[in-house]
């Protein structure tokens, strides 16, 4: 089988799912891994697909699920706070004193880093306002992503950039849009930064309320396979919660308190 064959099998995969893992892939070509994984490397180059962790996506996804426009920050920190508050206290149960983290931006990601504010931890970021927080209310160790701002997702970015030398136990981030075929955003800079941010932890965990199920965004991150931990709020629904655990994804509901019962 020529080269142009096998990257003609290995788009032919994508056209009806965003993800194909490496070995989705050795079902339909006939090569070995070390071939695909080389195939991989040059059809990302050439801008026809994006290589994510164990496989290939889709620069683009497009599908019939209802869209979700993204909100700013301001916005989104106004939205489900009761369960958003009860995520980000699950998430601060899994952290240990003396652990190093990476925490993307999103506001249920602020809520916890919060938590974590006077904690013995090592936090790498590169979100302003959860930096800015963190300085201003924190005394962990602090560590930021350099680069230039970019208002719209509230993250530092430099093109280009090599991964942060700051390894992780544990990354923690926040998800757009959650479907049966893994975690979605809608900024393409959160998606570079994601996918860079992956090689630099050995553990990924998602904070996700119930209303990022079904929902549309438009560049796909990562399939189920590469998340470890997914925690939501106690209104996902059964099928939802079946998709996550026959994936192989630990799923932690977080049940919300009304505020009246907070302390």
């Amino acid at each position: 089988m020529t080269e142009a064959e096998r990257h003609r099998l290995m788009l032919n995969v994508l056209k009806d799912r965003p993800f194909a893992s490496v070995r989705d892939l050795l079902a339909v070509v006939e090569a070995s891994p070390a071939t695909i994984r080389r195939d991989i490397n040059k059809l990302h180059a050439a801008g026809t697909v994006r290589k994510v962790f164990g496989g290939i996506a889709t620069t683009e996804l497009g599908s019939g699920l209802e869209p979700l426009a993204a909100r700013p920050f301001e916005e989104n920190q106004m939205l489900q706070v009761a369960e958003k508050k009860a995520i980000a206290e699950a998430a601060a149960a899994l952290v240990r004193d003396g652990d190093s983290l990476i925490i993307h931006g999103g506001s249920t990601c602020y809520l916890f880093a919060l938590l974590l504010a006077q904690r013995n931890l090592r936090i790498f970021t590169n979100s302003m306002p959860m930096a800015a927080a963190l300085w201003q209310k924190g005394s962990c160790h602090l560590t930021l992503g350099g680069g230039d701002l970019y208002r719209e997702p509230g993250i530092l970015h430099a093109s280009g950039a090599p991964p942060p030398e700051f390894y992780a136990s544990k990354f923690f981030l926040g998800a757009q849009s959650i479907t049966h075929a893994g975690m979605f955003e809608s900024h393409p800079l959160i998606v570079r930064e994601t996918e860079m941010l992956l090689t630099r932890a050995d553990e990924v965990i998602i904070l996700a309320d119930s209303r990022k199920f079904g929902f549309r965004a438009r560049y796909p991150v990562m399939p189920f396979s590469r998340i470890d931990t997914l925690i939501t709020d106690d209104r996902i629904t059964e099928a939802n919660h079946k998709m996550l655990t026959d994936a192989g994804v630990r799923v932690i509901i977080a049940k919300a308190r009304p505020e009246t019962e907070r302390g």
